[in-house]
């Protein structure tokens, strides 16, 4: 998890006049309606010193996604605090690290456990507050929720009941570290984490082989040198960036070859801290010898399964592998020697 450094964010929000509105009528679901919204009354407004946080006014019904900071708390946005501030109630990951970041903040709320292990458990009794008028906040232990956690099915839970769902954006791990890298960033994927062994993380291998646009992805330090040595393995030498304690006092972004620095990783010690890495996509490929390919697919199947040829076959020379797959069901077919389909 991602610790916080006390550098406390500077401004503050003048309070603004309580108006009188009228109300609007609210949909069938009983959850206020996107109208209802358009007028609803602000949420709480930060103090005179940007930190501590008056509950001057309830946030309106709703779950209201919440980002936070990735390692410095000076990255708590001001809405983030009033919101923090104005619901009923916060669903978090781990209610002492939330604890303390509001303690930072100024703000006292009440907190509610919502992780991997008690998600089942926890979710109806949110949509329960939800249903009944109740603001709820979702944090992650650091960054933007629902991004490799449980809170995404927190949040589809509440989409399908008819609950407001609002943004209240900011940190996000992955977006600072494409914008750290500079690797191309105007197509991306995000693939978590990598399964830890086996037939999942080969499976998870290949898939990012056969992406063309640039990779992101988590990485535990204890596994580093490791996945960057799997990496070049599968994808070849393309360009990456390791982006390391981003926000936070020992920040690192190095960038280089990936066989450079999986070759750097295996003969340093296992770094420290939280670690993402950014991977290019593979340069313009070069045209692909069909011909070649399907004389390194026949000598494949001598001793491989029609599967294992064509997975082979593709890593090799960059052709298609559901192509493959098919030209090697013909010539098993055809059996040694045969012409296959006539050609």
């Amino acid at each position: 998890g991602a610790t916080l450094s006390a550098q406390p964010a500077s401004g503050s929000a003048a309070r603004r006049p309580a108006t009188s509105r009228r109300r609007r009528p609210r949909s069938g679901s009983g959850f206020p309606t996107a109208a209802d919204m358009t007028n609803a009354p602000s949420s709480p407004q930060a103090g005179a010193d940007g930190n501590a946080v008056a509950a001057a006014s309830k946030c309106p019904p709703g779950l209201y996604v919440v980002a936070t900071p990735i390692g410095n708390l000076g990255d708590v946005s001001a809405r983030a605090r009033r919101v923090l501030a104005g619901v009923d109630v916060v669903a978090c990951e781990d209610t002492r690290r939330t604890g303390r970041l509001l303690a930072a903040c100024g703000v006292s709320a009440r907190l509610a456990a919502y992780h991997d292990r008690n998600a089942p458990r926890a979710r109806p009794g949110l949509l329960a507050r939800l249903a009944r008028g109740e603001a709820v906040a979702l944090v992650s232990d650091a960054g933007t929720p629902a991004i490799s956690d449980p809170g995404y099915r927190l949040v589809d839970a509440a989409h399908r009941a008819g609950a407001p769902v609002f943004a209240v954006p900011g940190p996000s791990s992955v977006a600072a570290a494409i914008g750290v890298s500079g690797l191309p960033s105007d197509r991306f994927a995000f693939v978590g984490f990598l399964p830890p062994r086996g037939k999942a993380r080969r499976g998870a291998l290949e898939s990012l082989a056969r992406l063309d646009m640039t990779a992101v992805m988590f990485e535990s330090a204890r596994r580093l040198a490791a996945t960057l040595a799997d990496l070049e393995a599968v994808l070849g030498d393309r360009r990456i960036a390791i982006a390391r304690e981003m926000t936070k006092l020992h920040e690192e972004v190095r960038r280089g070859s990936l066989r450079a620095l999986a070759a750097e990783a295996a003969a340093a010690p296992p770094p420290k801290g939280e670690i993402v890495l950014v991977i290019a996509p593979p340069a313009e490929a070069a045209a692909v010898d069909e011909d070649a390919a399907e004389a390194a697919l026949a000598d494949a199947l001598g001793a491989m399964s029609a599967r294992d040829a064509a997975r082979a076959v593709a890593a090799a020379t960059g052709a298609d592998r559901r192509r493959l797959y098919a030209r090697a069901a013909v010539l098993k077919r055809a059996g040694p020697g045969g012409a296959g389909d006539g050609g």
